[in-house]
């Protein structure tokens, strides 16, 4: 818990430190309200979980058995579902995250959008595998359900926006339904698609959005004519966008992969693989929008400010490294 305000708190200021600018500042005071509420379910959970067990330590929350579930610690689970789903913007807790992506200051964006929400994903993960996989079956239905909405909201809302600042919180919503498979499959390829998923997501997205710190229009027509005045950087901004896309041969293709399998190898949840990949089909289009601004559409040039050479280099360390993981994703999960 103090792990998780002490990650949270700073976010909140971070949230509201562009002064001049109104949207920062709802960004800021939403942020903060809506992780009151989630402070909340997720204190109210650990009195539950400790009044069915009569402990702190996660250790020994195991013990309870599925044959007698006790409804304390089934209604314990159940808020903290509730409130770390706030915390990776699982539907419907994903209310606040369009604005407060949209509002906060990029550079901050890029950080709650990936490490943040990776820190949460690994408590989430680490959690429920550790201490509720024998009362699983009264919990993982309620999970299933949350990660079907997180997938259709995010990626329809998604195919919607005009604003790819905004897209990308969309679609950071959707990248979390696929990332939660590894919650509700509790086995090793679930451990292991969550380590290449958080390395392909996010590289990716903190990459595009240091290019997107630099554009001066955040709509899809801002990209308009990028590849005629800097070909190198729509290159790169393309492999990121086909990582998110899921494309094969990058990051995103294995990191996708790995939660399919992990959810066909559980073998209960067949109809939400199958759904899963039907929303990664539209999350194709968005992604592919930026792509087509930037080599097919006419009209201005995309005004960016200039790269230094060590961005660039860092950029392209960025493309590399998905490529890589796209290629050889057994240098990274060999150990798990």
């Amino acid at each position: 818990f103090l792990g998780i305000e002490i990650v949270s708190i700073p976010q909140y200021i971070l949230a509201g430190s562009d002064k001049e600018n109104l949207k920062s500042t709802e960004a800021s005071l939403k942020y903060f309200l809506m992780g009151a509420f989630s402070t909340g379910f997720l204190l109210m959970g650990i009195t539950l979980l400790y009044g069915a067990t009569g402990n702190f330590m996660v250790s020994e929350f195991n013990f309870l058995q599925a044959t007698t579930v006790n409804p304390l610690a089934l209604g314990g689970v159940l808020l903290l579902i509730i409130a770390f789903g706030f915390k990776v913007s699982a539907a419907p807790m994903h209310l606040w995250t369009p604005d407060v992506y949209d509002g906060t200051p990029t550079p901050f964006t890029a950080f709650m959008a990936t490490l943040v929400k990776v820190a949460a994903f690994v408590g989430f993960m680490r959690l429920f595998q550790t201490s509720f996989t024998a009362i699983s079956s009264s919990w993982s239905l309620v999970l299933s359900v949350v990660i079907a909405l997180t997938l259709f909201i995010g990626n329809i809302t998604a195919v919607f926006q005009q604003s790819v600042k905004r897209m990308l919180a969309y679609s950071s919503i959707a990248q979390a339904g696929f990332m939660l498979f590894a919650i509700i499959s509790l086995n090793a390829i679930g451990r292991q698609g969550m380590l290449v998923y958080t390395i392909a997501y996010s590289v990716a997205s903190i990459c595009f959005f240091a290019i997107l710190i630099k554009m001066k229009d955040y709509t899809y027509d801002g990209f308009n004519g990028l590849a005629k005045k800097h070909p190198y950087i729509a290159a790169l901004a393309t492999i990121y966008m086909l990582s998110l896309a899921g494309i094969p041969l990058t990051g995103g293709f294995m990191a996708k992969y790995y939660m399919l399998k992990a959810v066909l190898f559980q073998g209960s949840y067949m109809w939400l693989a199958i759904f899963a990949l039907l929303m990664a089909a539209v999350s194709v289009y968005y992604y592919f929008k930026v792509i087509i601004a930037m080599y097919f559409k006419e009209g201005e040039a995309a005004t960016v400010e200039p790269f230094s050479k060590e961005e660039q280099v860092y950029l392209t360390i960025g493309a590399l490294s998905l490529l890589v993981v796209g290629i050889f994703p057994s240098l990274f999960t060999g150990s798990i």
